[in-house]
C-alpha cells in the first residue's frame, strides 16, 4: 500500500496523509482516558518538548519527520565513503527495503574504515575482541564452533586456490 506525498521539500513527508500519524497529538483526544486520572496530573498537561540540541556536526534526518529529536548523537558524524552512502540512503522513506540495505552497507563499510585508520595510526585493532570473542565463547559455543568451522574451509580453500601452479596448457 502506497501513500500519496505532497512535500515542498524532496526531504519531507506530508503526515496528514498518513493514516492515524499524530493521534496522540490533540489533548481532547487522549487515548489514556478514562484509564489514566486525569486529577491527579497536577497540572502537567500534555507533555512540553523540550529544547532541541544544536549539534556542530551533520546529522542525518530521516524524511518521515518533520523534527529532529530533542536529543541526537554527535559522537561519529557521517564521514568517508560509509558517510556518503548513509547520506544516499537517508533520501529514502524507512519504509523502503533500500534505506536499510545501505545503511547496513555502510556499517560494514564503517567496519574497514576503522581497521584502516588504526593501521594508519600504526595501532593493530584486536579484532576479535571487537568482534565479543569473550561473550561468544561464554553465551555461544556452538555458533562459535560453526563460525570458525566456516571461516577454516574458505581459507582452506582460498589457500589451495591462490598456491596452485597454474598449469600450461599441453602439460600434466
Amino acid at each position: 500500500m502506497t501513500f500519496p506525498v505532497k512535500t515542498t521539500s524532496p526531504h519531507l513527508v506530508d503526515t496528514s496523509t498518513i493514516p492515524g500519524w499524530g493521534v496522540d497529538a490533540d489533548p481532547q483526544n487522549d487515548p489514556t482516558y478514562p484509564i489514566r486520572d486525569q486529577s491527579q496530573d497536577r497540572g502537567l498537561g500534555m507533555w512540553e518538548r523540550p529544547p532541541i540540541q544544536r549539534p556542530d556536526v551533520e546529522i542525518l534526518e530521516s524524511i518521515e519527520y518533520v523534527h529532529r529529536p530533542a536529543v541526537v548523537g554527535t559522537a561519529v558524524p557521517p564521514s568517508g565513503v560509509s558517510g556518503t552512502l548513509r547520506r544516499v540512503a537517508f533520501r529514502w522513506s524507512e519504509s523502503n527495503w533500500l534505506h536499510w540495505l545501505m545503511l547496513m552497507g555502510a556499517d560494514r563499510i564503517n567496519v574497514v574504515e576503522g581497521v584502516v585508520a588504526d593501521l594508519a595510526q600504526a595501532r593493530i585493532p584486536n579484532i576479535p575482541a571487537e568482534m565479543g570473542i569473550r561473550s561468544e565463547i561464554a553465551f555461544n559455543k556452538r555458533g562459535l564452533a560453526r563460525k570458525l568451522a566456516v571461516a577454516g574451509v574458505l581459507s582452506a580453500l582460498a589457500y589451495t586456490m591462490l598456491s596452485r601452479k597454474k598449469e600450461k596448457p599441453g602439460q600434466i
